[in-house]
């Protein structure tokens, strides 16, 4: 095999690994029935103050996801614009406008894992996996949006 058609193989796996992630991602915010407004002090008065405390960490992660599902709308559109964009990256003529989409979404799951779950290599590393993938993927297309930019190379 020729060095273009390893980085073609190279690119639509990438391609396929975020787009997959993204729908199953975009698939699990309506899997879950949205949860009462109550929900979570209620969980707090059931585990209760010592846990809290022990736990203090996982609370401000529990609080981050619940606020963004109360919102009413937030969460949803979050799950809309994971599908979208994973479907568009998916397709042959849209990847790129769907890189270029889902980035803030990339960047925003690194520094959730960054800020919110330090002592998770895992997540971080998870994280750091899918904004790579996405920069290179929005990378390759240089050329296009290269005039956007007003660069002269």
């Amino acid at each position: 095999m020729n060095k273009k058609t390893i980085k073609t193989i190279f690119f639509v796996t990438i391609r396929l690994i975020l787009g997959g992630i993204m729908l199953y991602g975009g698939y699990q915010k309506f899997a879950k029935p949205m949860p009462e407004p109550t929900q979570i002090i209620t969980e707090i008065e059931k585990d209760g103050s010592q846990k809290l405390t022990e736990n203090t960490n996982k609370l401000i992660i529990k609080n981050y996801i619940f606020g963004m599902k109360q919102t009413g709308y937030f969460w949803q559109l979050l799950g809309v614009c994971e599908i979208v964009f994973g479907l568009m990256i998916l397709s042959q003529y849209l990847s790129f406008v769907g890189a270029i989409m889902l980035f803030p979404i990339t960047l925003h799951i690194f520094l959730f894992h960054i800020f919110l779950t330090p002592d998770n290599p895992v997540g971080i590393l998870e994280g750091i996996g899918l904004l790579l993938i996405n920069f290179l993927l929005i990378a390759k297309e240089y050329k296009k949006f290269q005039t956007l930019l007003w660069i002269k190379i």
